[in-house]
């Protein structure tokens, strides 16, 4: 005792055993570690010896052995542990990681989502009627706004799809449970909500894998926290497909039943609502009846429609597919779209971003003009050869929007849009002429030598180039005014004026300001329309509609505007930029050469036996291009092979084309040459008719006269002054030609021009041209 060390207060050498309410916190060890079991004499021996008295080999004491308390203890401590593991695994760790997604994610809307699709293009008439659709391959696509969907198709979607829809947090935890129970089961059903469906179409992911379905629920929750239920059941049946080819309940209601979704009865919400789990299987009926009794049958288990409606129900047979499909444009209509397309393709608008927004374009065509422009060609052109060819252009001067437009039948015996192929506009190009000369300051009193077979210039072999006039009545004397020249369409005037006057470069700056934009090689022969110059019927009736708006120019356009789906917020609209067209900056002397070139214009009406509709003044001009029959084709120079009637009211500016798709002679159904006063003639006068009957009667402004006046009318006698023709005129300018027009005998035939659109490629051929041959009549009447 006397050796032993004096006992510490927190250790004492004679306890060697543990207290039983002390933590076993020594190093852990395996369950099963104890040694031998309870109550064994081995226990017992080292419990007589004093417990762990004995030491090992390395002179350590061994731990004394758990208690039945203690192993117990230590059970339920390991099983916490594991506990708390699982829960951090399980629970902590999702939750983090679900609290992180949350605010990385990003809720796709639906204007979002159907930005990156093709979507429905649709173009209205002026008066906002639907002309036809552009339907992309993905099919039909409609927007709705949040407000404009019917308590009776939305509960019919929830019957369907998700009947907690109003009161769940965007996930169903039950259904999730039923969707891994069905498939471990390879059995059928999904446990997603409507948000989550919504999120997987938005998406466009569908594939079975847990970090999909994770990141859906994450989305799903958030939209349900961001946004509320109208918004997202709007944003679901704005995307979700219904079948033939139709995304949306808009486009749905109007596919199967030809009504708008705010329209639909509980049966066809019901039979709509059921086809969304199977769209493809929609034309079923076995199947639709079965989910239609779902849907109706939910709609009365969760009081959404009453058990008397049900029992009255009856299973609403869609309409034939055919009957519903959305209007598709085509024919002539085709070219109208073409045109739009790209209007808004030069303001920034290419077709993909327009397919991508699904926009409403309002064009500015007229319906009632347009019905009477197709059923004029057609009655005019009944019976008609197919050769001849046909276009129409009507625009309103006031706005210069085009309001008709017919460029043919755009089918397979016709394809192309001869509205917008540039043609030898003949002598109705002489109207730009006289703006030239006007510009000037020269007047409509100017005289100039108006007998035919006069000589400017010789031909590249050395013989002298003559022009001629058509005939007899398209002379004039010696000391012809401009006036009764216009009237007349004499060609050696007006050939003498551009070439020895204005110059050809005068005019062909005169018909760019007013509009004509597919001029391209400019030379002498731009005085009567003929050799490389070219115009599209389309350039004409803007061209002509700039002189009929006091010329003022503004730009022509087929587009009012064009609206945001559903909104209908204005995206694009038409700009309205007027300007004078021929003098800069001064309106009044634009103002006053345009009403000059009309009061020369007028009298061409009568002259060409046409008459203007009742109440309406016009004005306007004929135009012929000569067959070229030095080719070695049939035909003679008494044939033509384009013919125009170009002309206009205050408010109405109408071109009007016959002719071909090569060099060949016009030849009716009788056999008969065709002239400008003929078909074409025809054409603008009944389409001028019909469009103006019962509008208010108009007449055009007075304008004060230019430089030297005169009327045509004062000189009408003249053309019995007329020289005879003659083999040569002594009378002809002292100043040859800088640039003498081509010739039918000339070894040197210029080429057609072809389409101005990249669409269609116009065959070429070797020209006539608009003066005849050495002692021929010309061309342009």
């Amino acid at each position: 005792m006397a050796e032993s060390e004096p006992g510490l207060l927190t250790h004492s050498e004679l306890n060697h055993g543990y207290d039983e309410f002390d933590d076993y916190v020594d190093e852990p060890v395996a369950l099963n570690e104890s040694g031998p079991d309870d109550g064994t004499p081995a226990d017992d021996a080292d419990d007589a010896e004093g417990g762990n008295g004995k030491k090992n080999k390395k002179g350590k004491k061994d731990k004394a052995a758990l208690t039945p308390k203690q192993r117990k203890k230590r059970r339920w401590k390991i099983i916490r542990r594991v506990l708390y593991a699982l829960f951090g695994v399980f629970v902590v760790l999702p939750a983090i990681a679900f609290t992180i997604a949350y605010f990385l994610v990003d809720v796709p809307t639906p204007e979002e989502v159907l930005a990156q699709q093709e979507q429905v293009v649709t173009y209205h008439y002026s008066d906002g009627s639907v002309m036809g659709k552009e339907i992309p391959t993905t099919g039909n696509r409609q927007i709705l706004q949040p407000g404009q969907i019917s308590d009776t198709v939305k509960h019919a979607v929830y019957a369907a799809e998700d009947a907690t829809f109003e009161t769940n947090s965007g996930f169903d935890a039950m259904g999730i449970l039923r969707a891994v129970y069905y498939n471990l089961t390879d059995g059928t059903g999904g446990g997603s909500t409507i948000s989550q469906q919504y999120i997987k179409k938005a998406t466009a992911k569908e594939d079975h894998t847990l970090t999909r379905k994770a990141t859906e629920l994450v989305k799903s929750f958030k939209m349900n926290q961001t946004q509320s239920k109208e918004d997202i059941i709007t944003a679901y049946l704005n995307i979700v497909y219904f079948g033939r080819g139709a995304y949306g309940i808009e486009a749905a209601a109007h596919a199967y039943f030809d009504k708008p979704a705010a329209q639909l009865t509980p049966s066809e919400a019901a039979f709509l609502a059921g086809v969304i789990q199977t769209p493809s299987k929609s034309e079923n009926p076995e199947y639709a009846t079965r989910r239609w009794n779902y849907v109706l049958d939910n709609m009365v288990k969760n009081h959404w429609l009453p058990q008397a409606d049900r029992d009255a129900a009856q299973f609403p047979t869609p309409l034939p597919r055919e009957q519903t499909k959305p209007q598709a444009i085509t024919g002539n209509n085709a070219f109208i779209q073409a045109q739009v397309e790209d209007e808004l393709e030069a303001a920034g608008f290419p077709k993909e971003r327009l397919q991508a927004g699904g926009y409403d374009i309002y064009t500015t065509i007229d319906p009632n003009a347009q019905r009477i422009a197709e059923q004029t060609v057609s009655q005019v052109m009944q019976g008609q050869p197919a050769t001849l060819k046909k276009a129409l252009v009507a625009v309103d001067p006031k706005t210069r929007g085009v309001v008709a437009y017919y460029g043919g039948p755009n089918d397979k015996t016709d394809y192309i849009d001869w509205g917008d192929t540039a043609r030898n506009p003949g002598s109705s190009f002489k109207t730009f002429d006289l703006v030239a000369f006007l510009k000037m300051g020269k007047g409509l009193g100017e005289t100039f030598d108006g007998s035919t077979h006069r000589q400017f210039g010789v031909l590249p072999n050395g013989s002298p180039r003559y022009i001629n006039n058509a005939g007899v009545s398209n002379s004039c004397s010696k000391e012809c005014t401009v006036a009764e020249a216009t009237m007349r369409s004499t060609n050696t005037v007006f050939f003498d004026m551009v070439a020895n006057i204005t110059g050809p470069q005068a005019v062909a700056d005169a018909a760019k300001e007013a509009g004509v934009r597919s001029l391209k090689a400019v030379d002498n022969n731009i005085a009567l329309g003929g050799g490389s110059t070219a115009a599209t019927p389309l350039d004409m009736a803007s061209g002509y509609a700039t002189i009929a708006d006091d010329g003022t120019y503004l730009d022509r356009h087929f587009v009012q505007k064009m609206t945001k789906p559903g909104d209908g917020e204005v995206v694009y609209q038409a700009p309205s930029n007027p300007k004078p067209a021929f003098a800069e900056g001064d309106s009044n002397k634009s103002k006053q050469i345009a009403g000059n070139v009309t009061t020369a214009l007028k009298p061409v009406i009568q002259f060409s036996k046409l008459s203007c509709p009742s109440g309406h003044e016009c004005a306007g001009k004929t135009g012929t291009q000569q067959y070229d029959a030095s080719a070695g084709n049939s035909g003679s120079d008494k044939d033509n092979s384009q013919v125009w009637m170009v002309g206009y009211t205050p408010s109405i500016s109408v071109a009007s084309w016959v002719g071909s798709d090569k060099n060949t002679p016009l030849r009716d159904k009788d056999g008969n040459a065709v002239s400008s006063t003929g078909l074409p003639a025809k054409i603008w006068q009944q389409f001028l008719t019909d469009y103006l009957k019962d509008k208010p009667s108009e007449k055009f402004p007075t304008v004060t006269p230019i430089g030297k006046s005169a009327a045509a009318a004062e000189d009408s006698t003249s053309a019995s002054r007329s020289t005879p023709p003659t083999k040569a005129s002594s009378s002809g300018p002292s100043t040859l030609p800088t640039s003498p027009p081509t010739s039918s005998s000339s070894t040197e035939p210029t080429e057609a021009p072809t389409s101005t659109r990249s669409r269609v490629t116009i065959p070429t051929w070797p020209p006539g041209n608009d003066f005849g041959p050495t002692d021929a009549r010309g061309g342009n009447g």
